[in-house]
């Protein structure tokens, strides 16, 4: 799939709609966060996080341009200086939903322990934040827009707008109720 292919979308600060993620200043205002942290030159081809594989660090684009892969399947460019990747794994504790991989030389600040970053640094966390609800936001007028197009199909495009609905209302693993005096949590207590 090439770049201006329905379903290979590019992210920039330029594109505006039509797919791209807003512009919120959240890119940019990242950039103000990280000055201290340390940068990493990566080349052209090499894989900067990988899908199913526990990155341990989250990475924000200075420059140059990336493309994203789900499955084997490229399905979104990002150029967007400020633009970050890890996050989505770091704050959910779990393996990277896709891969990141160079499409040129490129430049990333490199956050080592995302946890005490977001955690420390409240004004790069909401910066993350707000970029993370612009991408979801962008995800959910797409998807709106594919259930509208699909709502009165029959057969298998017919299911089209039931698997939306059900993603649109995942609200991903329930909490734990552990605590320090019932540390495995989740118990049926009977009751009291």
């Amino acid at each position: 799939m090439q770049d201006g292919e329905p379903g290979f979308g590019r992210w920039t600060l330029d594109c505006l709609d039509g797919g791209g993620v807003p512009h919120t200043g959240a890119v940019t205002e990242l950039l103000e966060y990280i000055t201290d942290l340390p940068t990493r030159d990566i080349s052209a081809g090499e894989v900067l996080l990988t899908e199913g594989e526990r990155p341990g660090h989250m990475l924000v684009l200075v420059s140059g341009h990336v493309v994203i892969e789900r499955d084997g399947v490229p399905f979104a460019q990002i150029d967007a200086p400020g633009s970050v990747f890890g996050e989505m794994a770091a704050v959910l504790d779990q393996p990277a939903s896709a891969t990141v991989r160079a499409v040129g030389d490129l430049r990333v600040r490199v956050i080592e322990d995302p946890m005490e970053f977001l955690t420390n640094r409240p004004g790069a966390a909401l910066a993350v934040l707000r970029m993370t609800a612009s991408r979801l936001d962008g995800l959910t007028h797409y998807l709106v827009d594919v259930k509208q197009q699909y709502a009165d199909a029959e057969g298998h495009l017919g299911m089209v707008d039931r698997m939306i609905d059900h993603l649109v209302h995942h609200q991903g693993p329930r909490g734990r109720t552990g605590s320090v005096r019932d540390p495995e949590g989740d118990h049926d207590h009977g009751d009291y």
